[in-house]
């Protein structure tokens, strides 16, 4: 996209989405039109969750409409994308696609009640993102190699908690990689894997700087590598998962904004323009920078063709981490 028309895209959207609301008979005037839910099928407290309410401050801001974030956490983001499947296709309900629900899903099960690309249609990306390993500060690990030294000297007793696909592949990997086993540990919300780490009942976890970024800043935790296109500016001491396995090959994962199928293009568009000013400009823009995440604008087009390629990715990345569908 051209970001020289960044403010007559915005313009634009902002009167197709009017005309939206003028068309259903609700008043396009701020504060009073149909109000928009963005739904987040995962807890609050994760990376997703986190970006949800960013964007739906921008969102009201800019078309006045009320804008409410509804969480719907369940079955690695089965329940929350069900919800959305079933919604209105205009434009209203928005839903929060990441990783697990649109790359991972479709390789980690064996049946799923939605197609990622029949189902949904993408209108907005967040740009790449990172990933932190996060450990207690008082435990014996300072660095990745103690982490798989131990668990190389205690063969099936280390273990990681993991919430999406994005906190249980790089577990997997990593240990396939470093020829030890890290047992995995499934839990629904982002919240409780926390609360356990902090207490010793985990060794590790694996999860997006996003989410994991307040409890490695503040002390609760201490970050032992991390992954991205470079090493994290806020943690530039924190070596990559690259530097000791040049192999881990995981891919950045997405957290971006779908709509049901059948939304008019007008609408897709309208949303496409509004979610690339979003990330483009301040104070999104540099909130998602420093998280770890690389801002880019995307075209619908451009979009469709990530979501095709990168879940091809992502079931390589499965079969490689040893996962075997549910």
């Amino acid at each position: 996209m051209n970001l020289q028309r960044s403010r007559r895209a915005v313009l634009t959207g902002l009167a197709a989405l009017a005309g939206l609301y003028l068309h259903q008979g609700v008043r396009a005037q701020p504060g009073s039109g149909k109000p928009m839910k963005i739904i987040v099928p995962f807890a609050p407290g994760g990376s997703g969750d986190i970006t949800a309410r960013m964007l739906a401050e921008y969102l009201n801001r800019k078309t006045g409409q009320s804008v409410v974030v509804e969480n719907r956490p369940g079955a690695n983001g089965i329940i929350g994308v069900e919800a959305a499947k079933r919604s209105p296709a205009d434009g209203s309900v928005l839903m929060l696609a990441t990783t697990s629900t649109h790359l991972a899903n479709p390789s980690l099960y064996k049946s799923l009640p939605y197609d990622p690309e029949k189902d949904f249609s993408l209108v907005g990306h967040f740009g790449g993102g990172s990933m932190l390993v996060l450990v207690r500060p008082a435990g014996p690990y300072k660095s990745l190699a103690d982490l798989v030294n131990a668990a190389r000297a205690n063969p099936d007793k280390l273990n990681y908690g993991h919430f999406n696909a994005s906190s249980h592949i790089p577990g997997a990997m990593v240990g396939q990689l470093a020829g030890v086993k890290l047992t995995a540990v499934p839990y629904k919300q982002i919240g409780n894997a926390m609360t356990d780490l902090i207490s010793g009942q985990l060794d590790v976890i694996f999860v997006d700087s996003v989410a994991g970024d307040s409890y490695a800043a503040s002390g609760q935790l201490r970050a032992i590598a991390a992954h991205g296109q470079r090493r994290l500016p806020k943690y530039p001491n924190v070596p990559l998962i690259t530097e000791t396995y040049p192999g881990y090959n995981v891919s950045a994962g997405m957290l971006g904004i779908a709509v049901p199928k059948g939304t008019p293009l007008a609408v897709q568009q309208a949303l496409n323009d509004l979610i690339n000013d979003a990330i483009t400009t301040d104070p999104m823009k540099t909130a998602l920078e420093n998280y770890g995440f690389h801002p880019k604008p995307m075209t619908l087009v451009e979009l469709a063709a990530f979501v095709t390629r990168d879940r091809a990715l992502w079931k390589e990345q499965v079969d490689l981490a040893g996962i075997v569908p549910q």
